[in-house]
């Protein structure tokens, strides 16, 4: 049996990392991370967020998460998936669509196609894309820790745009999660959700 590979999804602050920690815990399934969660892709991450002073072009960026994402597909999530062990990813495809797709201008279709090259055709069975208001979001990050998060306030909105027109097209992969609640209420209903729509 193939594993079922579950991304979460969002802005920053909103509980993509600690959600995504508690469901694999609840599913024993194997948590891992976009960029950073190889060998090659902790280069990539230094590079694209911990590089505030590195002029990476748009199209630059979108290559380098891609590279992060395909030796990611083919060390990490691929071979455990096909072990039959679910995976749960902080960040996937969707956070390329939203942040170079709509943040940088440069075209879902165009970043999709290359997150889609990158990954040999591998989507997420299910994205939980977890949603907080400005305010709380606000209340939750004291600064911005890399060079994405610095970025200014109409990137962050058109990438929180593109977050809400990906699910709102995609209704059958996508899954969107009221995040300004609980830690505990919002793991049950990542929970719930995901029992719904996979049965895992």
């Amino acid at each position: 049996m193939t594993g079922r590979l579950i991304a979460f999804e969002g802005g920053e602050a909103t509980g993509k990392s600690t959600q995504a920690r508690l469901l694999a815990k609840r599913l024993g399934a194997l948590l891992t991370f976009e960029p950073g969660a190889t060998e090659l892709g902790a280069h990539v991450r230094t590079l694209v967020l911990d590089s505030p002073d590195l002029a990476l072009s748009p199209h630059a960026e979108a290559l380098l998460m891609a590279a992060d994402r395909a030796q990611h597909v083919a060390e990490v999530i691929r071979p455990a998936l096909d072990a039959g062990t679910h995976v749960v990813t902080d960040r996937f495809i969707g956070s390329s669509l939203a942040y170079q797709g709509f943040g940088r201008h440069l075209g879902v279709d165009d970043v999709l196609a290359l997150s889609l090259f990158a990954t040999g055709g591998l989507q997420s069975d299910l994205t939980v894309l977890l949603t907080v208001s400005e305010d709380e979001a606000r209340s939750r990050q004291a600064s911005p820790s890399d060079r994405i998060e610095a970025e200014d306030a109409d990137f962050h909105r058109r990438v929180l745009e593109g977050y809400r027109t990906l699910a709102e097209e995609n209704p059958d992969q996508w899954v969107v999660i009221d995040g300004n609640r609980s830690v505990e209420e919002v793991a049950e209903a990542v929970y719930t959700a995901v029992q719904e729509r996979l049965g895992v």
